[in-house]
């Protein structure tokens, strides 16, 4: 986030400026910033989106496709998270706290874990050429 500072040094350079329209510029920018700052945001959580089966293998293969192991973590962590952790810590037989942990962007599962998160959330993993291949 911007923050926007009025230092003495910018209140003296603000003075300074001739051109009166520069000033009201830069001075309608600063308020509506600062209206800006005072509206409520909320963090942006993938798995108040991922609705569907659909959605959830389109935002996996996304993240394999970036190469990303975090990504790739946190895309399951985000899939885990929509169908609810605690079915899945049951399902796979691993503790709710270690798969927030390991599904993460910071996390750092071990193949085992990645294998059965995917098979507990119903998905599978697939091995594609990495070649584009030439029409016939």
């Amino acid at each position: 986030m911007i923050e926007i500072l009025q230092t003495e040094h910018y209140r003296k350079w603000f003075d300074k400026l001739k051109d009166r329209n520069a000033r009201v510029r830069i001075d309608i920018r600063i308020r509506r910033y600062e209206k800006m700052r005072k509206e409520k945001t909320s963090a942006w959580d993938a798995a108040d989106h991922l609705k569907t089966e659909a959605d959830m293998e389109a935002y996996l293969e996304a993240a394999l496709e970036e190469n990303d192991s975090g990504l790739i973590a946190t895309a399951l962590g985000d899939i885990a998270r929509a169908k609810g952790m605690t079915l899945l810590a049951k399902k796979t037989g691993l503790g709710r706290e270690s798969l927030y942990k390991a599904l993460s962007a910071q996390g750092n599962p071990e193949l085992s874990t990645v294998l059965k998160v995917v098979k507990a959330l119903g998905l599978q993993l697939q091995v594609r050429s990495g070649k584009t291949r030439k029409a016939v």
